[in-house]
């Protein structure tokens, strides 16, 4: 028998980067209006959607190993006289297309990233027969996700993601984005400030603004003038309540002076940022496609650094690109010692499907892709942490979002997305306070409020 509308359970698991998890919650808030509830049971599920990604090696196939699980656990419920469908969504789902119901005859539903404000329509064609959505639509997605509750917004914390910009022009030789998610677009401004204003009134005290390249961001304002992402920023600065902001993934080619003037002139823009570099070699940087070299790279820094002297630097790396050298990687190791980065992602290159990468010559062996990851790693975790230990014996402003482990324990987050561990009452989640810092954990901060 099936349940009333009102009990159906949704589970989705997502994979893969901070603009998936935004794109799962309007995923709920779509199917929020038909009757379902979000569940972090799987077996508890009539739909489970696994919202993937591609960036990695085999990712698809670990879907696929997924999707055998799903099987059993659907056969056992069927058994039992329940029902299941499974649904496969976001990056892998929009390369791999029909190939998925082929080799995986259990899944009844494939959507791409532009297609889940469809999501309840195709939940309905899916109960008559496969279904796969991978088209890029010409409607704004954005305009046709029903509004969250302020329950479901409150339940998801006091920060939140919020997507600006989708898609890349960039077309890196490593890089699967512009054909998973296709080309820069760019939501209009007063949608974004209005999607602002309502996850603040819900309780949101923190912004990070996303994008597959989110400093390109081009969008149109009230009166059709085009707004740049420094322009956006000064008018979430004004949206009432909010209290930070961030943004991430920027490309170096799009910080521009506005930009770097925000950072300067903006106290609730964190002094944090994400600007990968992918490699310390010119001629590496070149066959990636990345439109920079090493040393623009590093005058675009001492210009950041120059307007806002706090700021600490994140980034990305990807070891053992076709043709990278022992001299290459090198020159990867030095960039990582002149910028002494906070905090930074490092992986091995792995080849993409359809990417120009994937065809070149001089692949890196994998030991030795290996042993260069793992000197990078050491490095970098090693900046990690003498990042974190300079920071005690100061101060610094802490959003405490919940209860820590221990009684009577608080656990906020730094300026520099650090986790940071007082003792303090409980009337203290949802607020802000100054913290000195006076030890360091493995990954966390200790510290005390500092009484007024």
């Amino acid at each position: 028998m099936n349940k009333p509308q009102d009990m159906k359970k949704l589970f989705i698991k997502t994979y893969g980067c901070q603009m998936n998890v935004y794109d799962s919650d309007r995923m709920v808030d779509a199917l929020a209006p038909e009757g379902y509830e979000a569940t972090t049971n799987i077996d508890d599920a009539d739909l489970v959607v696994l919202n993937t990604c591609h960036i990695r090696e085999k990712a698809a196939e670990k879907v696929y190993s997924e999707l055998g699980r799903l099987r059993i656990m659907r056969q056992k419920k069927e058994q039992a006289g329940g029902e299941m469908m499974i649904g496969i969504a976001g990056c892998v789902a929009q390369a791999e297309g029909e190939e998925i119901v082929r080799r995986a005859p259990v899944v009844d539903l494939v959507f791409g990233p532009q297609s889940y404000h469809k999501l309840p329509e195709l939940v309905e064609k899916a109960q008559r027969g496969k279904v796969v959505e991978t088209d890029f639509p010409t409607e704004d997605k954005f305009e046709h996700l029903p509004k969250p509750k302020k329950e479901a917004t409150i339940a998801r914390g006091l920060t939140s993601f919020l997507t600006v910009q989708e898609g890349c022009d960039k077309f890196c030789t490593f890089c699967v984005v512009p054909y998973t998610r296709g080309a820069e677009v760019s939501r209009p401004v007063m949608q974004i400030l209005t999607e602002a204003q309502d996850l603040v009134d819900a309780g949101v005290k923190e912004i990070t603004l996303l994008g597959q390249n989110v400093n390109a961001y081009h969008g149109e304002d009230a009166n059709g003038n085009t707004n740049g992402l420094a322009d956006l920023l000064y008018k979430l600065a004004d949206v009432k309540g909010l209290e930070r902001l961030r943004y991430t993934t920027s490309h170096p080619r799009d910080m521009d002076d506005a930009l770097i003037e925000a950072h300067r002139d903006l106290d609730l823009l964190m002094p944090y940022l994400h600007l990968p570099v992918q490699a310390g070699s010119d001629g590496i940087l070149k066959a990636m496609n990345r439109q920079h070299t090493v040393k623009e790279y590093l005058d675009l820094l001492d210009r950041i650094r120059k307007a806002r002297p706090d700021i600490a630097m994140s980034g990305d790396f990807i070891v053992g690109f076709p043709g990278e050298t022992d001299e290459d990687f090198e020159g990867t190791m030095q960039i990582v010692r002149d910028v002494e980065y906070a905090q930074a992602y490092s992986f091995k290159y792995s080849t993409r499907p359809g990417t120009p990468g994937a065809a070149l010559e001089n692949q890196v062996p994998e030991d030795v892709k290996s042993e260069r990851l793992q000197r990078l790693q050491e490095l970098l975790n090693q900046q990690q942490k003498d990042f974190n230990a300079s920071r005690i014996g100061t101060t610094m402003s802490v959003l405490f979002e919940k209860a820590g482990r221990e009684e009577g324990q608080l656990v906020g987050r730094s300026p520099y997305l650090q986790p940071v561990q007082v003792q303090a009452d409980a009337s203290h989640i949802g607020t802000i306070q100054d913290v000195e810092i006076d030890s360091v954990g493995k990954f966390s901060l200790f510290g005390n409020i500092v009484t007024q």
